[in-house]
């Protein structure tokens, strides 16, 4: 079993997530980096994140603009979801940050804050939850 599953929707997103990357490089936390759009292939997603959460133990999803795949890999999973609104857009990501902050009840996701210091606190917090 792999510590995180690190979710991205599209391979244009791995710049925006390389700092969390080489920081879980950095603390030996193992992970895996997957790209799967809740828009462009919710199929893959859903049979994904079925077949594969036991195999992790927390789920960093990052998103821009709607930012619905922290949404919905927190409606499908068990495991703790942190989502990371990615700079984005004419709203530079506060779109993808309200998207991620407004979900309705019972799809709980921690939501840091937009773009690079976002995905470095979400490797933080994850490494916390992981203690626990």
């Amino acid at each position: 079993m792999k510590d995180i599953l690190v979710l991205i929707g599209s391979e244009s997103d791995k710049d925006s997530v390389q700092p969390a990357v080489e920081l879980m490089k950095e603390k030996k936390i193992s992970f895996d980096l997957k790209v799967y759009s809740a828009h462009r292939n919710l199929e893959e997603l859903q049979k994904f994140l079925r077949e594969n959460e036991d195999s992790y133990r927390l789920i960093i999803a990052a998103a821009g603009l709607s930012a619905a795949l922290p949404g919905v890999v927190a409606s499908i999973s068990t495991k703790p979801v942190i989502g990371v609104p990615l700079v984005a857009g004419a709203l530079s990501g506060i779109d993808a940050l309200l998207s991620i902050l407004q979900l309705p009840k019972g799809i709980p996701v921690a939501t840091m804050g937009i773009g690079k210091q976002g995905v470095l606190n979400a490797v933080h917090l994850a490494e916390r939850i992981l203690k626990v």
